[in-house]
């Protein structure tokens, strides 16, 4: 074993040679392997242990077996211990979820503060194949059914391509001791449930069932790969990133890391929702139906993951961050100011005559501006005149309706005000009653960066 799994490594991670390694070691048999295979070559290795004191005195003896052979074989390790089932009440999680979210937690906050290159895991070909029946059993797609990856970001797996049968054969002949854990001789979880029960009939019908098994999962990877590929292929037709909705001149600058997904086109797919999972899971998205719905829903529908939202706008939907918005929010601009950096880039000088204005420069009389101006929110109930119309006033809320902006765009303006009054809907539109007239005799120009 010893040898096949030095070609793995130097065929499969040789990124790993000369890199500072942090194992991950409950004590059992899987990872004390793990950590003697990795000490015999010699790489640059230190061990880290969790104490999740659910076996009580159990727990403590692992984390005091883990600690001497450390010891004994001069390998650095860290140790912690967590209230976990208090940590699974708190957060409403299952024991196992709650075990999971605490060792990876530490785990990638040693390997900044004591600067690991790589965390690896001993998770191995009979884990993968538990993990395979477990998402089959409650339902999955492609992901749940080419089990646990070999590599995630630096999180690495290297004895996958083992069998617990050969890493039991391996620790026997080199005489590694290793803590036996009760827990899983115990039916409580469906994982062992599924390793004492289903496990042996499938191994039963099929003595080379792990083998045929890791074919499938090889099989499946390809089948994802490809189906990756045709989902990169159909997103640059149908999305379009840094908020640039074709149909306008993307005038906001906050929209800068949005997307845009034309529904015009992903209509023209035959199987849309899948491509739309394949984009959307990893913003954290759950209520898939209500996702799907968005399609054919009205403007204005929206779903929400913990960080991100989807709206429907018209003939797109429009990927963002949540963004909470605070009303009250106002940065204040002194007279003779030139410059404001937060939270727009504006920027003022006197000019002696007018250019053409745009959407992102207006001049105004500045004669009439009443200091310091202040930029805030829009709210409920703002009226201005927008500029070109003479003697009529209007809702915010309803120009913003007639311009047919979406509620990402509305929660992301911004209004130039001077004592009260709107002087600029920035980026949109300026207030007639403070535009250029032949009698103005001071021209200030205000210009979005």
């Amino acid at each position: 074993m010893q040898q096949k799994f030095l070609s793995h490594i130097n065929q499969n991670f040789p990124f790993l040679n000369g890199k500072k390694l942090l194992l991950a070691t409950s004590g059992g048999l899987d990872s004390m392997v793990m950590v003697d295979l990795f000490h015999k070559l010699n790489y640059s290795i230190a061990i880290a242990h969790c104490n999740f004191q659910l076996r009580g005195v159990e727990s403590f003896e692992d984390q005091v077996f883990v600690q001497n052979y450390s010891e004994v074989n001069k390998i650095e390790s860290f140790v912690t211990q967590f209230d976990t089932e208090a940590f699974a009440e708190d957060y409403k999680l299952s024991t196992q979820v709650a075990a999971r979210e605490l060792r990876y937690s530490w785990f990638y906050e040693l390997s900044d503060t004591e600067n690991f290159d790589y965390i690896l895991t001993a998770h191995h070909a009979d884990d993968n194949l538990e993990t395979f029946l477990i998402n089959f059993v409650r339902g999955t797609g492609l992901d749940g059914l080419t089990g646990i990856p070999a590599q995630n970001d630096i999180v690495i797996r290297p004895l996958l391509i083992f069998s617990r049968q050969e890493i039991e054969y391996y620790a026997k002949e080199n005489n590694i001791e290793w803590r036996e854990d009760s827990s899983n001789a115990l039916d409580k979880y469906l994982r062992n449930k599924i390793r004492h029960n289903l496990v042996p009939i499938l191994k039963e019908l099929n003595s080379d069932f792990l083998s045929s098994f890791q074919k499938t999962q090889k099989y499946l990877q390809e089948s994802k790969t490809m189906a990756e590929d045709a989902s990169i292929m159909i997103y640059q037709q149908v999305a379009e990133e840094n908020g640039e909705d074709p149909r306008t001149d993307n005038r906001r600058e906050e929209l800068a890391k949005h997307i845009h997904f034309d529904l015009n086109q992903l209509k023209k797919l035959p199987n849309y929702k899948s491509y739309l999972y394949q984009w959307l899971k990893e913003f954290g998205f759950s209520a898939w139906d209500d996702i799907y719905d968005l399609v054919e829903s009205q403007s204005g529908k929206q779903v929400f993951s913990n960080e991100f939202r989807l709206l429907k706008n018209r003939d797109f939907l429009i990927l963002s961050p949540i963004n909470f918005v605070d009303e009250s929010e106002e940065y204040f601009i002194s007279k003779n100011q030139k410059e404001v950096k937060v939270p727009l880039n504006l920027s003022f000088c006197k000019v002696n005559d007018i250019s053409k204005e745009s959407n992102t420069t207006i001049f105004v009389d500045e004669d009439k501006l009443w200091y310091p101006l202040v930029l805030r929110r829009w709210k409920e109930g703002d009226v201005f005149q927008p500029f070109g119309m003479e003697g009529k006033s209007k809702k915010v809320s309803k120009f913003f309706k007639d311009e047919k902006l979406s509620l990402l765009e509305k929660e992301n303006m911004w209004l130039l005000c001077s004592d009260n009054q709107i002087v600029w809907i920035v980026g949109i539109r300026q207030d007639e009653n403070f535009k250029i007239r032949k009698t103005t005799k001071n021209i200030l120009k205000i210009r979005l960066e």
